[in-house]
């Protein structure tokens, strides 16, 4: 069956484990563009709390600009700001050292549209886990008609899932354990066995 997906900045556990559950998955690019949201929005977990990164855009036709046409802006230098978090929150993780450079490889660029860098940096994501996964996108809008729909039900990433399966992380000591952080979290955190938590989470 066909799914629909938000496009997702790093996007969160819980995104990552029904994007491989899906057969078909589909990322939609002709909604108007929702601000606040997964599209430019994700969470980790630093020595402070939860940290929201988010990347500044621009609305080329305005409220009404869809998704496809929602480019970037390096007005500010929020790429910088973005890696030094990553950097900051999971220096102290038994992967860092294996992942950060590919991280680094995806701040260093500079890509126009806001799609264009979701699947580039979801692509790294996908090949850090070592999964294949094919995703296509929309060519037209298809009207929204259930409140599960995963654009609206996968837009908020600081929604909390409770058959999400617990792991560790390197603030659990001071936070207690987060729930549906970005995927970045997990495998920052547990590696080469992020797509076994995945399984279980979509299994159970």
């Amino acid at each position: 069956m066909q799914q629909i997906f938000p496009t997702a900045y790093l996007p969160s556990i819980k995104y990552v484990s029904l994007f491989l559950e899906s057969d078909n998955p589909v990322v939609e690019l002709y909604e108007t563009y929702q601000k606040q949201s997964c599209r430019t929005r994700c969470r980790v977990m630093t020595a402070n709390g939860i940290q929201t990164l988010t990347i500044p855009v621009v609305k080329t036709n305005g409220n009404h600009t869809l998704t496809k046409d929602i480019e970037i802006s390096y007005k500010e230098a929020w790429q910088q700001v973005h890696l030094r978090c990553l950097e900051s929150a999971y220096r102290k993780s038994a992967y860092f050292d294996y992942y950060f450079p590919y991280f680094e490889k995806i701040y260093k660029q500079k890509f126009n549209t806001l799609v264009e860098l979701n699947e580039y940096s979801f692509k790294v994501i996908l090949k850090l886990m070592k999964v294949k996964k094919e995703f296509s996108y929309t060519n037209d809008f298809e009207k929204i008609t259930d409140i599960n729909d995963y654009r609206i039900s996968l837009s908020k990433d600081d929604v909390n899932y409770a058959d999400l399966k617990p792991y560790y992380q390197v603030f659990a000591d001071r936070h207690g354990f987060v729930p549906n952080l970005s995927i970045v979290d997990l495998l920052f955190n547990e590696g080469n066995s992020s797509i076994n938590n995945l399984q279980l989470t979509v299994n159970n």
